[in-house]
């Protein structure tokens, strides 16, 4: 299927500074020349970038709900996405319909370059991923505004109170399905990173590969006794840990029916963004399960360092068809973000 036209109802018109708007672009789509960048994965196919014109937008209007429909009957085999500083590139797996999402926002602040990334792998369906990728950038946003106005300070904290707020919305609608999350926000030189689940984020520091979330798992010790603790029991199948025998993640977004032991509590690293931080991934299970982050962090880095036109959605396919070919057959999503492009 081809991409939207311009005039589709699959297309976003972004606002100008006169209050009047703009060309639309696909709201799928990202661009290099525009410092507001907002992606969703809920794409028809293999979806292209069109580059509208540059606008500059506070980060008060970032905009994570466009309003589209996922079209119905179209199987996703791949999504593919690249905007100022970052890439992402999907790939269905074999187990059935894409459940993974993404969601990326590239803006100025004060003439600085902020963001916020994310990566959303569903189970269960996709309805929770999609919530996710939709919400969960906006209700932390909403949170450091809000901590901000207040004489600042808190980030780590907004990020929480974003998460767990996506969480009761998406538990209120009575959705089955839950997702697990990783996301990154680029705030005033320093790097947020956050997960609840099993997606990872990786950084490459001097070529060093540095894991700056840990796997939320049954299997963990920390998370089996709080579960126990809390009534709950944890038991191993075919070497895999899970949650009264059915969940093999211990935290995310949903899982109503679990939700007294699989918690949105995210686990927050954060970082100053130096020139030896070079890029970091963020990518679901499907490539974690198949790649070391020191195996990814070199894949990156020789596309992407120490080049005149660095290649993050190359780097990015690279790792997928690597986790491919070394038998994965999940759903695989990776993000590629340059940080020296947020210094």
């Amino acid at each position: 299927m081809a991409a939207p036209s311009p005039l589709s109802p699959f297309a976003l018109r972004l606002p100008t500074q006169t209050g009047g708007f703009g060309d639309e672009v696909p709201v799928f789509s990202a661009t290099s020349s525009s410092p507001l960048t907002t992606g969703v994965s809920i794409p028809t196919a293999v979806l292209k970038r069109k580059r509208p014109a540059r606008i500059d937008i506070p980060m008060p209007c970032l905009n994570f709900e466009p309003s589209v429909e996922t079209p119905g009957g179209d199987r996703v085999d791949e999504v593919e996405d690249e905007g100022e500083g970052y890439a992402v590139y999907c790939k269905r797996g074999k187990k059935g319909a894409m459940e993974d999402r993404h969601s990326a926002a590239v803006y100025l602040q004060e003439g600085s370059k902020q963001g916020i990334f994310g990566v959303f792998d569903g189970h269960g369906g996709a309805k929770a991923a999609e919530f996710a990728a939709r919400n969960l950038g906006k209700n932390i946003m909403h949170e450091v505004v809000a901590l901000s106005s207040k004489d600042g300070g808190g980030v780590e904290a907004a990020v929480r109170e974003g998460y767990l707020t996506t969480d009761e919305e998406f538990v209120k609608q009575n959705v089955k399905g839950g997702a697990c999350c990783v996301t990154a926000l680029i705030h005033e030189g320093n790097l947020v990173v956050s997960n609840a689940g099993d997606c990872r984020a990786v950084m490459s520091r001097g070529g060093v590969a540095e894991a700056l979330t840990v796997d939320h798992r049954p299997s963990r010790e920390d998370e089996r006794e709080r579960i126990e603790s809390l009534g709950g029991y944890v038991s191993c199948c075919r070497d895999v840990w899970r949650i009264q025998g059915c969940l093999a993640v211990s935290r995310g977004i949903g899982d109503s029916h679990l939700k007294k032991w699989v918690i949105a509590e995210p686990e927050t690293t954060m970082l100053s963004i130096e020139p030896g931080c070079e890029f970091l991934i963020l990518a679901s299970d499907g490539i974690w399960e198949k790649i070391t982050n020191q195996e990814a962090v070199d894949t990156v880095r020789s596309l992407c360092v120490g080049v005149d036109d660095p290649k993050p959605f190359c780097a990015c396919k690279e790792l997928v068809d690597l986790a491919v070919t070394r038998g994965s057959i999940d759903d695989m999503s990776a993000m590629v973000i340059l940080l020296d492009r947020f210094f």
